[in-house]
């Protein structure tokens, strides 16, 4: 049982240090592989001249819409720039000779021409060419919603392709009304895209940050599920999305940023990817075609969200989109932490403190549960003597025997040999859930600290944070009771605390405050249990002589 425990909390130290070692060579080796990458790389695309685009500015958006087809070729975020050192606002959406991410809807019209028993005609939308009233729109002071309204008219059908954006939203209603002025009832489908290079841009040289690596590719969700994840190898591989749904959304995620589309249609949308030219991967869907007769008129929508991760917006726009701030498979252990932290930032107006504050509490709340890992591991420590006294005695030939003497010691003296693993197994999803937590909240993308901690996201450039992290790690560690005994197992718990420091100078910083907290906290907290079980320890015997 001692070797287990043991075994277990070493083997516990070793998948955290190679999960964060995996972390960063994934993210190093990453971003080492756009810069030799994309030094050559070329893709042809094809761009409009900038007379031509149409340009919508907002308080919190600036898109650039093509004429040709009425799609957005780039979002601008105005509210977050590209980095704590490049002060430009960041590019969601874009398109450049060597990336490419756009947000295309277009519709699927085909004639049922009434003298012909010929098949529909198609009409090819691809080329449409949208005449607008005027290539500049900007968001007026008190204006609360701004309309871009885009016309084209081809074989007496007037398409009608309206923008609506919102003062403080990231949500794009856009809305297609057909007026069939033709003879010939028409069938009308309506299609939303989203377009991305596999490969990423180059990142600046003055970029100044390697953040930690997370999930980027496509996410879904559909009437029998609330939220899919399907990554862009699948698609590289030919492997498509295939699915027929009356509810849900498609979209396209990185870290701290979303972009989807919501059909609002009724019936039937079908939900697909697939992998165009130029390294390109798309993910659509296609409506239930509605019939227009001759002289009639219909409307069909959709909403384009294009921004930031924030929850509480997303969940308005259209249900379980607020799931695409991915907390991993403890969500139902980070969102609490996350509104409790978002509780504590109104209070305080600081995120750093907010940290501070939060792993306080959480703390505070598992302090049972370390106390008796704790004790349990200072019992087992005092038992060592013992323990070796029987192996001396016995030997180890008759392991039964020695078992059984070393399971009555531990009966007698009421101690469980698991007692220091089982809390720390239910320790680990709370402190994994705040991880998960602080690397996939935008909130804290940009957000200052205190003096040179200008960015929480972002690693500390002076590696100060880092380097406490490994001190209190290096005293926590010291102040824990050891029971291991073989020397290479000692001497890598050693190194640990350098280990670590070393992985943490490219961690965000809001991270490593929390690790450092944590750690302090914990320190304290054995010198409050250690000063409990050793104070019971001394009045135990005078408690007997007294007696």
């Amino acid at each position: 049982m001692m070797d287990l425990q043991r075994n277990l909390v070493f083997m516990a130290f070793l998948l955290i240090s190679f999960k964060i070692w995996q972390i960063w060579h994934v993210e190093y080796a990453h971003t080492q592989l756009q810069w030799e990458n994309n030094q050559n790389l070329q893709i042809t695309h094809h761009i409009e001249p900038p007379e031509k685009i149409i340009t919508v500015k907002t308080d919190v958006l600036e898109l650039s819409i093509s004429p040709k087809g009425g799609n957005v070729i780039q979002a601008k975020l105005l509210g977050f720039p590209e980095s704590s050192v490049i002060k430009n606002p960041l590019k969601l959406l874009d398109t450049t000779s060597t990336f490419l991410y756009q947000a295309h809807s277009k519709l699927l019209v085909a004639v049922k021409q009434r003298n012909s028993l010929s098949k529909n005609l198609f009409i090819d939308q691809n080329n449409a060419l949208y005449k607008s009233p005027s290539n500049h729109f900007v968001l007026k002071p008190g204006q609360q919603t701004i309309q871009i309204p885009l016309s084209w008219e081809n074989q007496g059908i007037i398409y009608k392709k309206i923008f609506v954006l919102h003062r403080n939203n990231y949500s794009i209603d856009i809305n297609y009304l057909v007026t069939n002025n033709s003879n010939d009832s028409i069938e009308v489908s309506l299609i939303g895209q989203l377009k991305q290079s596999i490969q990423l841009p180059p990142l600046p040289k003055n970029h100044g940050n390697l953040n930690i690596q997370t999930y980027r590719g496509v996410a879904y969700s559909t009437d029998k599920e609330k939220y899919v994840k399907y990554k862009f190898k699948k698609i590289s591989n030919n492997t498509n999305l295939d699915i027929r749904t009356c509810r849900g959304w498609i979209a396209m995620l990185q870290q701290y940023f979303i972009t989807a589309w919501i059909p609002h249609t009724k019936g039937v949308n079908k939900f697909y990817t697939e992998k165009e030219k130029g390294n390109i991967v798309s993910v659509g869907y296609q409506a239930t075609p509605i019939t227009i007769h001759p002289h009639q008129k219909e409307l069909l929508s959709a909403t384009l969200w294009v921004g930031p991760g924030l929850q509480d917006q997303m969940s308005l726009v259209a249900p379980y989109l607020d799931l695409t701030v991915d907390y991993g498979l403890l969500w139902f252990i980070s969102q609490p932490l996350f509104k409790l932290l978002k509780f504590i930032h109104k209070i305080i107006g600081n995120w750093g403190f907010s940290i501070i504050l939060i792993t306080f509490i959480v703390r505070v709340i598992m302090y049972p549960v370390t106390k008796a890992q704790y004790t349990s591991m200072v019992k087992m420590r005092l038992l060592q003597p013992k323990i070796q006294e029987i192996r001396d005695r016995i030997g180890d030939d008759n392991k039964y025997r020695l078992s059984q003497e070393i399971m009555a010691l531990y009966q007698s003296e009421k101690v469980n040999p698991l007692g220091g693993c089982l809390p720390l197994m239910i320790q680990m999803p709370i402190f994994l859930a705040l991880y998960y937590m602080l690397i996939n909240s935008v909130e804290l993308r940009q957000a200052p600290f205190i003096l040179w901690i200008h960015d929480l996201s972002a690693h500390d450039p002076y590696y100060i944070l880092p380097l406490g992290m490994g001190i209190t790690m290096y005293f926590l560690q010291k102040m824990s009771p050891n029971t291991m005994t073989d020397p290479n197992q000692q001497k890598i718990l050693t190194y640990m605390p350098i280990i670590f420091s070393i992985f943490f100078f490219w961690f965000p910083s809001g991270l490593v405050l929390y690790y450092i907290v944590s750690n302090l906290l914990a320190i304290l907290q054995q010198i409050l249990i250690s000063y409990s079980i050793h104070h019971k320890q001394y009045r135990r015997p005078n408690n007997k002589e007294n007696a």
